[in-house]
């Protein structure tokens, strides 16, 4: 696992996507495999199913069939590490900037970010909070979801669930 510090793993994203998740970045597992969101614990998957915006829980491999369904993953920063609190508020930052090109480019409706905590830093909102944000990113709807990973204890499988459906309701809303 160590090997896969730094690396990077491309996104699944193509134009027009429904809502583009955004993670904070790669983990090692995930550097490892080529998968977001892929370390054991991760409740990613589940959540997404959960929320409604899967028939049934997707595996990590299984990625490539999100922009069927109108999804994509990037991340705010690229290089993989072993925990989010190794990265910087620069390139938290950098990362952001770089988010809002991509935004431009492939033009989802929704943009999700998953981490509060990087998003405050990344786009200088040190008060934003969880759900709608009341800004756009490169004329996409801004949504700000709890961090999945395993090691976020505040919320559960089943709240996540519930905080993804929300974000589910409004896509399916308009």
């Amino acid at each position: 696992m160590a090997a896969a510090a730094d690396r990077t793993i491309p996104d699944v994203i193509t134009s027009g996507l429904d809502v583009l998740f955004v993670g904070i970045n790669p983990g090692l597992w995930s550097a490892a495999t080529g998968w977001h969101f892929a370390r054991p614990g991760n409740r990613f998957w589940p959540a997404l199913h959960r929320g409604g915006f899967t028939p049934r829980r997707l595996h990590p491999s299984e990625q490539s069939l999100l922009p069927g369904l109108g999804l994509g993953i990037t991340n705010m920063v690229a290089r993989a590490s072993a925990r989010a609190d190794e990265l910087t508020a620069e390139e938290l930052i950098a990362g952001g900037a770089i988010l809002t090109d991509k935004v431009a480019r492939y033009r989802p409706a929704w943009v999700a970010v998953v981490g509060v905590t990087a998003y405050r830093i990344g786009f200088a909102r040190p008060r934003a909070g969880f759900g709608p944000q009341p800004e756009l990113l490169a004329g996409a709807r801004l949504w700000v979801l709890p961090n999945p990973s395993g090691l976020n204890a505040h919320f559960t499988p089943e709240t996540l669930g519930v905080a993804f459906g929300e974000l589910r309701a409004a896509v399916a809303g308009g």
